[in-house]
């Protein structure tokens, strides 16, 4: 299945040739397209009057041929900032268009990558950025970093026309969505998906199969959407869940509607996984 998520939609050249005539200094700052986000998270919404030395300044690429510049700002991102404000980027996304909020939450996460990695994995050194952000050369034994991003699957369970739906205790009351987790090294994505489930509910999965992806930037992972179906509606549940159900498409517009199921965000794969089984089955949108 071919689909496109938020944050996924960002026509953007990625030419590293490019990166390193911007790392340096080809190409005048005032010609770029730029945004702002905070060293937390936050991106600038508003009538951007900024006038605050950046910590860190990102280079992600080009598009239609302008430059398009990310600056990080420290904690003194409060001052002259005229009528802007800052925003979570969970929420703020709400508000930009597909294109801004790709280019946010490709500067959340690169911004992350810098802030661990600041001294060499090797060695102990200071860093330093080369690329326009895209690289940190270590002087002292010459190691390159680069970007890394933590994949991790989501996967929404079916039995005989029922999904599995589990809570984390730390989420909002009633907030329930479908199951997930980091990709471990030496794992397929598929063994991650079966291993998952299995851990988290206790449940077999016969099969799987891939649906689509969405960059998560919270803090800096590749979510990877899969469908799966099992022979088996036995719940063992885990350390991770609080409660996990399998519940119809009637039975799920019903929870929703009454607020007894509240729904990942509609800005999420989650959400998007278990919208398309329910409007497959029933032929009606997911309610909200």
């Amino acid at each position: 299945m071919t689909r496109s998520h938020l944050f996924a939609s960002l026509p953007i050249d990625r030419d590293e040739a490019w990166r390193e005539r911007a790392g340096a200094g080809e190409f005048p700052i005032a010609s770029a397209k730029r945004m702002y986000i905070s060293s937390a998270g936050e991106v600038l919404l508003g009538d951007i009057d900024i006038d605050i030395e950046p910590t860190l300044r990102l280079w992600l690429g080009s598009i239609d041929a302008q430059p398009v510049v990310v600056d990080v700002i420290d904690l003194a991102r409060d001052a002259a900032l005229g009528d802007a404000t800052w925003v979570d980027l969970r929420l703020a996304a709400r508000s930009l268009d597909e294109r801004d909020a790709g280019i946010a939450a490709y500067g959340r996460a690169l911004m992350h990558w810098h802030e661990k990695h600041r001294f060499c994995g090797v060695c102990g050194a200071p860093t330093d950025i080369l690329a326009g952000g895209h690289r940190r050369h270590c002087a002292a034994c010459g190691t390159l970093q680069f970007p890394r991003i933590d994949p991790a699957i989501i996967t929404l369970v079916e039995y005989e026309g029922r999904c599995l739906l589990g809570r984390q205790s730390s989420w909002p009351d009633k907030r329930y969505s479908v199951l997930a987790g980091f990709v471990e090294p030496g794992e397929s994505l598929e063994d991650a998906v079966r291993r998952e489930v299995f851990e988290e509910a206790g449940v077999r999965v016969d099969a799987c199969s891939y649906h689509s992806s969405q960059p998560w930037p919270f803090p800096s992972s590749l979510m990877l959407g899969f469908t799966a179906t099992t022979s088996s509606a036995e719940l063992r549940i885990g350390e991770e869940l609080q409660h996990a159900l399998w519940v119809s498409p009637e039975e799920l517009d019903v929870a929703v509607r009454a607020g007894e199921i509240k729904l990942p965000p509609r800005v999420s794969l989650s959400n998007a996984l278990i919208a398309d089984w329910f409007e497959a089955r029933t032929g009606h949108p997911l309610p909200t």
